[in-house]
């Protein structure tokens, strides 16, 4: 089940998260070794961060919370990484401001046009939740489109004559407004990015141990991104949205859905909503790299059993339950 996104072919439709087991070579290395379609990096920003203080993870059998804070070991490891690794290679570029956003970007544009570095995608994390002091620029619709501004010019100017460009595309935060899903389509519309993800961990939530009365991790008083089974029905509601959205606005926008996916059922789900390919956080932490085979082969059984044989037959497919098919109903 290969999927092609522009020029990238992904072995699979299963992705890695950016977030668990996904910052060191070795970490990355694991992912490459496994039968995930390509590799994701931790976020990357200028400098070695270690991140929030621990302890900064937590899950359960309904997913997990964390605020880890973007540890990671700077982007110019990532940058030296990348030509050892087979699959494709996408770095998540995150930053404190646009200004890191723009000098890591700069540095990494660079290193390919120079040095022929094999990064075959960006993802831009603009919607990080766990930052202190720090809120996500994709909430904030002005700052979106500034960022997004600055980031293509750049973009551009570097890669104006080259062929094979890496894809671009943006990490977004949860929307729950209908009408946010079109001010967001409209402004990613307006420049060339290939791909979503969506979504990011839910922010601010908070799990208590009822036991110790305590919160379940340390920073921002106990409150952190909301990860796993928990945020599934809005990863999909996302997905569904941004999907005909960008068929309204005639974009051919591809979207990676990400959120609560620990089986093949949730792929066929995610995928049936409209997504091209999809990543695992949470279930990829309490699992490692085991989790990408299982799901595939899980994923397809379900379209053996449907007579799909490939996901184009129902990427996007999902239908409206009828309005006389009231059994589902209860008064």
């Amino acid at each position: 089940m290969k999927v092609q996104l522009k020029d990238t072919i992904f072995q699979s439709c299963i992705l890695n998260a950016s977030g668990p087991l996904c910052t060191s070579e070795e970490q990355l290395y694991n992912i490459d070794n496994s039968s995930a379609g390509g590799v994701v990096s931790k976020t990357v920003t200028w400098d070695v961060r270690k991140g929030n203080t621990k302890p900064r993870y937590f899950d359960n059998f309904l997913g997990s919370i964390n605020s880890m804070g973007l540890p990671n070991n700077g982007h110019q490891y990532y940058i030296k990484v990348a030509n050892n690794i087979k699959k494709p290679f996408i770095i998540s570029v995150g930053g404190m401001n646009l200004k890191e956003f723009i000098d890591i970007l700069s540095n990494i544009l660079v290193s390919i046009i120079n040095f022929d570095k094999k990064i075959d995608g960006l993802e831009l994390n603009l919607s990080c939740p766990n930052i202190i002091g720090k809120g996500q620029v994709g909430n904030d619709f002005k700052a979106l489109e500034l960022y997004l501004e600055e980031i293509f010019q750049i973009y551009n100017k570097l890669l104006y004559n080259r062929e094979n460009k890496p894809i671009v595309g943006i990490k977004l935060p949860p929307y729950f407004e209908i009408v946010h899903f079109k001010i967001v389509a409209e402004i990613i519309s307006k420049f060339p990015i290939d791909f979503i993800t969506c979504i990011n961990s839910i922010g601010n939530g908070l799990i208590v141990n009822w036991q110790t009365e305590t919160t379940a991790i340390y920073p921002k008083n106990g409150m952190g991104g909301i990860g796993g089974s928990y945020v599934k029905p809005t990863g999909l509601s996302n997905v569904r949205n941004f999907y005909l959205q960008f068929k309204k606005l005639n974009k051919d926008i591809k979207i990676i859905g990400c959120g609560g996916i620990e089986c093949g059922k949730d792929a066929f789900e995610y995928i049936l909503c409209g997504a091209h390919l999809l990543q695992v956080g949470t279930q990829f932490y309490k699992e490692n790299t085991s989790c990408f085979r299982r799901i595939l082969k899980e994923l397809y059984e379900i379209m053996k059993s449907k007579k799909y044989e490939n996901l184009e037959d129902f990427r996007g497919k999902l239908k409206t339950i009828p309005l006389q098919d009231t059994h589902h109903y209860h008064d």
